[in-house]
């Protein structure tokens, strides 16, 4: 049973964890690496778990998520990240995904929607949708993941034209 601050390796001699050890868990402050030397996760371990904050890497170095850990699962107010280290989502999550309030971003970090999320997917309340171009395409309530009352603006994906304007009620479209 490991006890105290420890190290271990890989057998190419590069560290594979340093922190803190309890019962022969990881528990307290610690770091885990990729074979490459790099960063996998740096934060807050109990009873072998990933628990409170921390901070998980790409294999490149580059931040994936930075937030709160319950279980080993992201639980709490967290960011991901794209490889290129923009932004993808901030918000909320619960038992890994995401779940709550939260803005979701392309990988140029233009905001593409904000608003409620359920179990991973947007789902239900107001949320708010945002094309390439970060124009407005929709302002209303979501209902079981879809759009369902609301103004609603659609737009032609090569042109740019509007092919649609009007409202969405109990998921059906009508034009105003």
């Amino acid at each position: 049973m490991w006890n105290g601050k420890i190290k271990e390796y890989y057998d190419n001699g590069h560290i594979l964890f340093e922190g803190e050890y309890s019962n022969g868990k990881k528990n307290g402050k610690g770091k885990e690496y990729y074979e490459n030397g790099n960063l996998i996760f740096e934060g807050e371990y109990s009873n072998g778990e990933r628990n409170g904050n921390g901070k998980e890497c790409y294999e490149n170095g580059n931040l994936i998520f930075e937030g709160e850990y319950s279980n080993g699962e992201r639980n709490g107010n967290g960011k991901e990240y794209y490889e290129n280290g923009n932004i993808i989502f901030e918000g909320e999550y619960l038992k890994g995904k995401r779940n709550g309030k939260g803005k979701e971003y392309d990988k140029y970090s233009e905001l593409m929607f904000e608003g409620e999320y359920f179990n991973g997917n947007r789902w239900n309340g107001k949320g708010t949708e945002y094309n390439e171009n970060g124009i407005l395409e929709f302002d209303g309530e979501y209902m079981n993941g879809k759009k369902w009352n609301g103004i609603i603006t659609e737009y032609d994906w090569d042109s740019g034209e509007i092919i649609f304007n009007g409202r969405i009620t109990n998921g059906e479209k009508v034009e105003i």
